[in-house]
């Protein structure tokens, strides 16, 4: 060894095995490259500091935690557009808006003294490093399926209902689903597929004899029974009711614009158009399909 060479010490580990580099201090991981990334963080994170300082905007000093979070549930929905459609380009730009909002927020709750981005992180590192004693401890696990398995044990060791944090603000269709795959996890639910259809049409039973009576809470208790029915379905069949649904909406609004384009080329409007006809140009458009 030349004497102007120095023996090098191998860079320490945290407590989660990842090496961290004690010159740069900061944690290296792959082939991310953390200055920078550490750096274009800090800097949004000083942007949104100073849009919501005395001499920053106007509409986002307005902004609460209760007024952002429509905001933050239509980002989610276009977020998840870009992931339908593949392009990496929009996909990057809508979750660069998710960030956004995830630091107003955060930025809103540390000007209330609750907390800040340091202990939104800290809370994030510990929920994962807990949930996954196989990856940054010594316990070994294999197959995905044994891996839920362990965060439902975990879940339950820390007293917490197995619906404990459910989204209740999540649209109904995948709200229902989310709380059948829960009590799935600890053996509550139908033993075959055909046990479903007919709790379907039981519901669906019930349902006409309710609405003899006409008692509208009543029906619709009974009809929100059968969708909840029909989730349990859509569950069995692999088939998430949300997106289905989805695509029924949006097929029938292309076959009803065509319908509609079919009628001006003849002249026509549809409020002076029968029943009978609009069905016989409906069927014709969905040979097009």
């Amino acid at each position: 060894m030349k004497k102007d060479q120095k023996r090098r010490t191998p860079s320490p580990k945290d407590k989660t095995g990842i090496v961290t580099d004690r010159r740069k201090r900061v944690t290296i991981a792959g082939n991310l490259r953390p200055i920078s990334m550490m750096k274009e963080f800090n800097r949004l994170v000083s942007i949104i500091e100073r849009l919501r300082s005395k001499d920053g905007c106007p509409w986002d000093l307005e902004q609460t935690n209760e007024s952002l979070k429509e905001c933050l549930i239509e980002e989610v929905y276009e977020t998840s557009d870009a992931i339908e459609t593949g392009n990496f380009e929009h996909l990057k730009e809508e979750l660069g808006d998710l960030m956004i909002l995830l630091l107003m927020h955060t930025q809103i709750a540390k000007e209330k003294g609750k907390f800040n981005i340091e202990d939104v992180l800290k809370s994030a590192d510990e929920k994962l490093t807990y949930r996954h004693p196989h990856v940054f401890g010594k316990k070994r696990i294999k197959s995905s399926q044994r891996v839920v398995q362990e965060w439902e044990k975990l879940k339950l060791k820390e007293g917490k209902s197995v619906l404990e944090g459910v989204p209740k603000s999540a649209p109904a269709l995948t709200l229902a689903a989310f709380v059948q795959k829960r009590v799935r996890k600890v053996g509550f639910d139908w033993e075959e597929i055909k046990d479903v259809f007919k709790k379907i049409e039981e519901e669906i039973e019930e349902l006409k004899e309710i609405c003899k009576d006409g008692d509208r809470e009543k029906i619709e208790l009974e009809f929100g029974d059968i969708l909840f029915a029909i989730v349990n379905l859509s569950r069995f069949l692999n088939i998430p009711a949300e997106k289905a649904l989805k695509k029924t909406v949006d097929k029938f609004i292309k076959r009803f614009k065509k319908m509609e384009n079919e009628f001006k080329k003849r002249g026509k409007k549809l409020t002076n158009i029968s029943l009978e006809e609009m069905d016989k140009v409906w069927e014709e458009t969905k040979k097009y399909d």
